[in-house]
């Protein structure tokens, strides 16, 4: 079993509105979202994943389009990623042959849970130690404080909204559903959605991290730390590649590598 990559260019990516008003103003509420692309591979299926994650696969080789449903907020970015597999393997999982994307890179991918129980308005600051010693928590690794509801349609919990509203009678239709998320990780039994956080490119060493959320009011939680995950950075292509020397009696040409 296995996937290709190449050859799959032009992926674009477009919300599907809900309906449109007589004003011309469209409403976005359930997430279904149109993927296209452009592949040379022949013969083969094509699946998409959101965030890592599986989320359909095209019913015949020649499909080059797909409409699956965007996990989390519509106002936070998602990593979409389209591969061609074999027809016999259109139904097969790749998510973690695809989560090694960051290996050998220098990043680290971090997967927060988010649950119900975090109130609004709160973010995550990201946090290491440098390879070693102690985490230092003076100065997060992230640039800014990562919202955990960059969207406040997403908190929601059942009798925190206007109870069958939402899918499959959830509370509030533009949380993360049943079925969508860890069910059983949530509130009351139900689904909790997950964040996805890359570090910028670090330096070769095992890393511990560490993660505070702060409220509204300015209040910082306790750390939950993670770790070790070793670091490999990517390797370091050639600066410039110079002729030195070229021997025309008996054509033979010498490179200079500087790096």
């Amino acid at each position: 079993m296995s996937f290709v990559r190449d050859g799959i260019e032009n992926v674009q990516v477009t919300l599907l509105p809900d309906g449109v008003g007589g004003d011309g103003r469209c409403a976005v509420v359930s997430g279904a979202t149109l993927v296209t692309w452009r592949s040379s591979q022949m013969g083969m299926f094509h699946q998409v994943y959101l965030n890592g994650r599986f989320a359909g696969v095209t019913c015949d080789a020649q499909q080059r389009r797909i409409v699956v449903q965007s996990p989390g907020s519509l106002q936070s970015a998602v990593r979409v990623t389209v591969i061609a597999v074999a027809p016999a393997d259109a139904n097969v999982d790749f998510a973690d042959a695809l989560d090694q994307a960051t290996v050998c890179s220098g990043r680290v991918r971090l997967t927060l849970l988010r649950r119900q129980t975090l109130p609004l308005g709160a973010t995550a600051n990201i946090y290491h130690h440098g390879g070693t010693g102690q985490i230092d928590y003076t100065t997060p690794t992230n640039t800014a404080p990562v919202p955990i509801w960059p969207c406040m349609q997403d908190k929601a919990g059942l009798g925190m909204a206007q109870f069958g509203t939402g899918d499959f009678g959830y509370d509030s239709a533009a949380s993360i559903g049943f079925g969508k998320g860890a069910l059983g990780l949530g509130q009351f039994g139900v689904d909790a959605d997950s964040l996805e956080w890359i570090s910028p490119a670090l330096p070769l060493g095992t890393y511990r991290f560490g993660v505070k959320i702060t409220d509204t009011s300015g209040n910082v939680g306790p750390a939950v730390e993670m770790g070790p995950v070793p670091v490999v950075p990517a390797a370091k292509p050639a600066a410039g590649l110079d002729v030195a020397t070229f021997n025309p009696q008996t054509n033979r040409l010498t490179l200079t590598v500087t790096g």
